[in-house]
């Protein structure tokens, strides 16, 4: 069976750094890998409206943020198609038959729905649409017949239902539909890479984020404001890795390469950790070497930025090609499920010439 991928974004914000070490690094390389036969990139939009449905403007200004992010990080159209969800109306139709193999019990114990009700205050006044986005996120998914979903640890409850639905549908009318396996960030770091602050998440609301696109003077500054170790107030004082951003950043982002350029007087990062833990290393000479690593990280990417900004009928012409292919497979797919759930009336021609014989016996 041939490899293929399908990812992508809710487009309501620029993208971060925790978009970055969680998902957009792993999928350039997974893109240059040459392991997978096709890539597919979306921009949630449709999804994003489930809880922004009322603020569709912010949606809209997004999609063009998230791609030019996507490109700029090394996403190329050439190799990965990147598309508009809502531009694939395929989609909302397997979202239809795919709600008669789900429960509204079953909905309810999806961890990831829970938390994200509770995230949004949406535990009296649920909309359907929101609710119900696991059975949207399947129809993305198997759309394309996708083996492989690049995930962070919160998404796997979705990954789960995904294959549920797919057993189901393939039992009951015919083995169509792919079970897709899920893919994880390869470290600790990556997966949940924490807001500037020490909060657990990134959030625009709560101005932690650190955007891809932002200057090298807004990143030097956000680095050097970062939350470190409460309990280290002096040089001398032994500092605590637990919980220090800082180092958590570190871990997503620096290499032994780092050291030699920006911080020589240590081999690799145990070696930095050791002496912060033992104390006699200040935390503004870490955040210096941070910024350092962070900046030398992000330059190729504002870079790259700046260049397709110039052109942004041309982003745009990108995402059409891509809705076009996308929508491509996503009929296909589809037609082979309304011939398996038999409600391909105009394409049987038993089916037709079966009834002609019944009324005109």
């Amino acid at each position: 069976m041939e490899k293929i991928i399908l990812t992508g974004d809710r487009p309501t914000g620029r993208l971060h750094v925790g978009h970055y070490v969680g998902s957009l690094r792993r999928r350039v390389e997974l893109q240059n890998s040459g392991e997978y036969k096709k890539i597919f990139i979306m921009i949630a939009d449709a999804q994003a409206l489930t809880d922004n449905f009322d603020n569709p403007e912010k949606v809209r200004e997004n999609i063009v943020e998230v791609a030019l992010d996507y490109m700029s990080c090394g996403l190329d159209p050439a190799k990965s198609n990147l598309f508009i969800q809502s531009q694939i109306p395929e989609l909302c139709e397997m979202t239809t038959y795919y709600m008669n193999l789900v429960t509204v019990s079953r909905l309810q114990r999806n961890p990831t729905v829970k938390n994200e009700i509770q995230l949004r205050n949406f535990e009296t006044s649920i909309p359907v649409g929101f609710f119900s986005y696991p059975i949207s996120q399947a129809s993305d998914i198997t759309a394309f017949k996708a083996t492989t979903v690049p995930v962070g640890d919160d998404q796997l409850p979705m990954i789960e239902q995904t294959r549920e639905i797919v057993h189901k549908f393939n039992t009951i009318y015919a083995p169509v539909l792919v079970e897709p396996e899920a893919l994880l960030p390869e470290t600790e770091a990556c997966r949940r890479l924490p807001g500037t602050d020490g909060q657990a998440k990134m959030s625009k609301s709560l101005n932690n984020c650190i955007y891809l696109a932002d200057s090298a003077d807004d990143v030097k500054k956000k680095i050097m404001s970062m939350y470190t170790d409460p309990q280290h107030l002096l040089v001398s004082d032994p500092g605590h890795l637990e919980g220090n951003t800082v180092f958590t950043y570190l871990d997503a982002f620096c290499n032994d390469g780092h050291f030699e350029r920006y911080l020589p007087d240590y081999a690799n990062l145990e070696e930095l950790k050791a002496h912060y833990q033992r104390g006699g290393l200040g935390d503004v000479k870490v955040k210096k070497f941070l910024n350092n690593v962070m900046q030398e990280t992000l330059e190729p990417i504002r870079k790259k930025r700046g260049e397709l900004e110039k052109d942004i009928p041309a982003v745009y012409e990108v995402l059409k090609k891509g809705c076009e292919i996308a929508r491509q497979e996503a009929a296909q797919t589809l037609s082979e499920m309304k011939r398996a759930m038999r409600i391909n009336y105009f394409e049987d021609e038993d089916l037709i010439r079966r009834q002609a014989e019944k009324y005109n016996a």
